[in-house]
């Protein structure tokens, strides 16, 4: 198969997977449990499809079974047919999108599980992507790239919370989301704690990386720092203020990506 047609194929699988099903899970289980109707939904609290009757929650579980049955006969169909790496993005793809939201695992409500479980996996194996289907090996830059971008990206997904923190603790069952975990543990300002503890990661990890990547380690640590600045002077109370630094979160991981992309 060509480079191209790879290409496509993964970029088409992302979007299916990540864009589409992930989110589909996780709408049909937060709206059972209860949590979106109870969230402030700016970008967190879901699509709000069901909340609005746009889509009804039975409808929207047939379309997630179609996703899902399509993503999985694509895989077998690349796996009978000598694509290896591309079925298992996918199988992994599912798998992150499955055990994060859906019983009996619904690892989101578990604290530690959701990221480690559930986001880690498919986000190092999406990063890896590329340099594992146009290469012949996986050089060391495509592990640091695909390391670092991984942990932004649980990064961003732990400040995504935050202001859901509420709205999950009235969910039946409790959402108890690493920020909700940890908020309990030490209070409101450890809400903060998972985010600074992952891009605290990200930062120790480029120091490593200086040894053979030096300008890229130092653009990573100047945006983690950054990064960290911003989480600690959030105001915590104001979902608003939260949404926005989010934001900007993504914008620090998506310079990242392009950093890295560059400064191999």
């Amino acid at each position: 198969m060509g480079v191209a047609v790879s290409s496509v194929l993964l970029m088409l699988g992302a979007l299916l997977i990540h864009g589409a099903l992930t989110h589909v899970f996780n709408d049909i289980t937060d709206f059972e449990s209860g949590t979106d109707q109870h969230s402030p939904a700016l970008l967190s609290g879901g699509s709000r499809v069901i909340q609005s009757g746009v889509i009804g929650v039975g409808q929207l579980r047939k379309i997630a079974l179609t996703l899902a049955v399509t993503l999985a006969v694509l895989a077998l169909m690349l796996a009978i047919f000598g694509q290896l790496e591309l079925a298992i993005l996918i199988v992994v793809g599912i798998w992150g999108a499955a055990s994060y939201s859906l019983r009996p695992l619904r690892f989101a409500y578990i604290p530690l599980a959701g990221e480690w479980l559930s986001l880690f996996p498919s986000m190092l194996l999406l990063g890896l992507a590329a340099p594992w289907l146009m290469l012949e090996a996986i050089p060391a830059w495509g592990w640091q790239n695909a390391f670092i971008n991984a942990l932004w990206c649980m990064s961003w997904v732990m400040v995504h919370h935050i202001p859901d923190m509420e709205a999950d603790k009235k969910a039946v069952p409790l959402k108890r989301a690493s920020v909700v975990w940890s908020a309990d543990m030490f209070g409101m300002r450890g809400a903060c704690y998972p985010t600074i503890l992952y891009l605290g990661l990200i930062g120790v990890f480029a120091l490593t990386m200086m040894l053979t990547r030096p300008v890229a380690g130092i653009m990573v640590i100047v945006l983690v720092a950054y990064g960290i600045y911003m989480i600690v002077k959030m105001d915590f109370f104001d979902p608003e203020a939260v949404t926005a630094v989010e934001k900007k979160l993504m914008l620090l991981a998506m310079t990242t990506a392009v950093g890295l992309g560059i400064f191999v």
